[in-house]
């Protein structure tokens, strides 16, 4: 992997981490348009640090609500200590940090279990752009539906339990490639009735507990490895290319989603997904 591809590469997980366009769709099909061919374990490698990046990009964003949640959590869990149930629920009623704390730990469980029983089958599919094609297209009709369905009326003090497990699970089905993660909450969170910023508010938090744990999990089998040092300049350019670019991209797409809606979004993941396959068609 050169450095240009490498800062490309990281430009692309910066951007599309966040606006709703499917990131990993976007990493599976740029390289094959192209006929680029990486070494598979440098090309994860890369992968593993450019969501770390994206990661220091959440956390630059949101670092005082990540503080905030942390200590709300901890309240909670000490009202848990001194009262029992009674105590935790009573705490989680009056601490609105808690209780948004314990709303993410509720809609990050249905990825990490996802994650963990079919890892192999999703990564079957970043071998098959035809498929990825076909769900950047599917992306694009849930991003098109939620606008035109979606209430938008509330805020996340409104959110309830069940809200947050169904944001969770959109957030589980963007496992596979060409789902856009940050789209599929962000659609989730409007048919929940939240307005565009509380939801993509809520879905970059939410991103936070799952990219650092599958950033973890892939560290572990990155250093079991052979051979992925050899990458390492590539890798530190994605990690901070992706940092910056996702930095801007939060702060774009909280301001954009104030006033304007999804549908360029929709529009822009049905484009490439129709020139997907068609470039699968005639290859």
């Amino acid at each position: 992997m050169s450095i240009l591809q490498a800062f490309l590469l990281g430009v692309i997980q910066g951007a599309t981490e966040f606006v709703p366009v499917s990131s990993s769709g976007h990493l599976t099909l740029l390289p094959w348009f192209f006929g680029w061919q990486f070494d598979p374990v440098l090309k994860n490698a890369f992968d593993v640090m450019a969501h770390w990046g994206t990661l220091v990009a959440v956390a630059a964003v949101f670092w005082r609500d990540l503080v905030a949640l942390i200590l709300g959590g901890l309240r909670t869990l000490d009202g848990l200590r001194v009262g029992g149930l009674d105590g935790f629920r009573a705490r989680l009623q009056q601490d609105a940090a808690g209780r948004l704390a314990w709303l993410l730990v509720l809609g990050s469980i249905p990825a990490a279990v996802l994650g963990l029983l079919f890892e192999s089958f999703f990564e079957k599919l970043f071998g098959t752009p035809t498929v990825v094609s076909l769900l950047m297209i599917v992306t694009a009709g849930m991003l098109a539906f939620s606008e035109w369905y979606g209430r938008r009326e509330h805020v996340l003090q409104d959110l309830g339990w069940s809200s947050a497990l169904g944001i969770g699970l959109g957030q589980a089905v963007a496992i596979a490639p060409g789902i856009s993660r940050s789209g599929a909450t962000i659609a989730s969170g409007l048919l929940s009735g939240l307005d565009r910023a509380e939801a993509a508010r809520f879905s970059f938090l939410l991103s936070t507990p799952v990219i650092l744990g599958a950033g973890v999990w892939q560290l572990k089998d990155l250093f079991e490895s052979a051979g992925w040092q050899a990458g390492l300049v590539p890798m530190l350019v994605g990690l901070g290319v992706s940092a910056v670019v996702g930095y801007a991209s939060i702060r774009f797409l909280l301001a954009y989603l104030r006033q304007h809606r999804l549908y360029p979004f929709a529009a822009y993941c049905l484009l490439v997904g129709i020139a997907g396959l068609l470039v699968s068609l005639f290859r």
